[in-house]
């Protein structure tokens, strides 16, 4: 699964809540890199050559960075934050995908408008050391300026300004844009009646393109949680989150039938 999104559309806010519900596993494109150079793996020498004498890594690198630990986890849900970036970057991890037969299912699109992402960002408030993200919209902190388990101070993040934003954006439009036209394509050449069989063979993908749209990642965990759970019908929520709900039921259960007895010795 991958998932798209303006710079403030609240993907890693989403993607952590799918993980902490599901086993999902979450692949971080900065964290593989990171790991692979501290571990001196053969990439991960090559790209820090490359990192260190200030070039770009190359798209079959970044592949390279990211297939190693894809590979290793067939048969289980994943989603991929971070790459790809760019639409050759898009057609190597698909072709990587197809040749290990496991392609890809889902993409998800986050579609919120400039003006609320901008207000969003306006209104963050993040604590450094736990990544825990505040918003004095919707979710603010119970003590302004502070974090809810510390009680450290909050902070801006550099980046949290219009100007960082419209450069952020304009850099969205020009590189990630491309990339959901290229996964819709693929999805429409899919189910193009008029293929020629053999074509229609080659064509044929599972893969499926959903757009979500919503003012706050409140608003989009619902329809994200929906596509996900029909997406994937064999996927396990964890079992701290089931054993979770099951407590609940069991509490409402119990209010119930104490509710019934106070109501049945009431009327005696």
């Amino acid at each position: 699964m991958l998932m798209f999104g303006k710079p403030g559309a609240g993907k890693g806010t989403l993607t952590g809540r799918l993980v902490k519900k599901y086993e999902i596993v979450s692949l971080s494109t900065g964290d593989l890199l990171r790991r692979h150079i501290a571990q001196r793996t053969e990439v991960g020498r090559e790209a820090e050559e490359i990192v260190a004498s200030g070039g770009l890594l190359p798209d079959e690198v970044m592949l390279r960075v990211v297939s190693s630990e894809l590979d290793e986890l067939r048969g289980q849900h994943w989603i991929l934050d971070g790459f790809p970036r760019t639409t050759k970057q898009a057609e190597l991890l698909d072709a990587h995908l197809k040749k290990r037969n496991m392609p890809l299912t889902l993409v998800v699109n986050l579609d919120v408008r400039d003006d609320i992402i901008l207000r969003r960002i306006s209104d963050r408030w993040v604590h450094l050391p736990s990544g825990r993200v505040y918003n004095l919209s919707y979710n603010p902190p119970r003590v302004p300026g502070h974090d809810d388990f510390t009680g450290e101070p909050l902070i801006k993040r550099p980046d949290d300004n219009p100007e960082v934003f419209a450069r952020r954006l304009a850099q969205f439009y020009t590189s990630t844009a491309p990339i959901i036209d290229y996964y819709t394509k693929l999805v429409e050449r899919s189910r193009n009646p008029h293929l020629h069989p053999h074509q229609l063979s080659i064509a044929q993908s599972p893969l499926k393109l959903r757009s979500l749209s919503g003012s706050t990642s409140d608003e989009i965990w619902p329809q994200l949680d929906a596509v996900v759970r029909g997406g994937f019908p064999s996927l396990r929520e964890r079992v701290d989150v089931l054993g979770a709900e099951e407590k609940r039921k069991r509490r409402s259960l119990n209010e119930a039938v104490l509710s019934s007895r106070l109501g049945l010795n009431a009327s005696k």
